[in-house]
């Protein structure tokens, strides 16, 4: 089950989606392929520091994020991936590196790749490891309200 504070913010936003167990894993990609998913439909949730501000980069799973985009769109001096240190108490009910892409729900501003927007359903942590939320991009564009940008390169 979704932590119970996503699981409460997307009941009360009234949007479908689904759970999905899978075997315990870190990396993005063998997440995908736990849950048997494409890496192309699972949203990779990066935090990045942004000068003196966190932000969340939506990615595909095979994707990095890249940050010298990311800070042009930010109008930023700095941009790059965030210390554990860095948002620690941010997430609470989330595990580390688990957290949803849900920043409306954290006080946290979401840019995803434009890549994400042309699946038909995404796939993202829960918030803790071992299960995901799979929804239409529609519904995923209403809760997390993110600005679309070209932001991943790939491996």
């Amino acid at each position: 089950m979704p932590s119970p504070k996503v699981k409460a913010y997307l009941d009360d936003h009234g949007v479908a989606y689904e759970t999905i167990t899978y075997e315990h894993a870190y990396d993005a990609q063998r997440v995908a392929a736990a849950a048997q998913i494409s890496g192309k439909q699972l949203a990779k949730t990066v935090v990045i520091k942004a000068d003196d501000k966190l932000v969340m980069a939506v990615v595909p799973a095979s994707a990095r994020v890249d940050c010298e985009r990311l800070k042009g769109a930010l109008d930023a001096v700095y941009a790059a991936l965030a210390k554990e240190s860095d948002f620690r108490g941010s997430f609470g009910d989330c595990e580390v590196g688990a957290m949803p892409p849900l920043g409306p729900l954290y006080g946290v501003d979401v840019f995803v790749d434009e890549s994400l927007t042309q699946a038909g359903t995404i796939a993202f942590r829960a918030g803790t490891h071992g299960e995901l939320i799979r929804m239409t991009y529609a519904d995923f564009e209403k809760v997390a309200a993110p600005r679309v940008l070209d932001l991943a390169y790939r491996r």
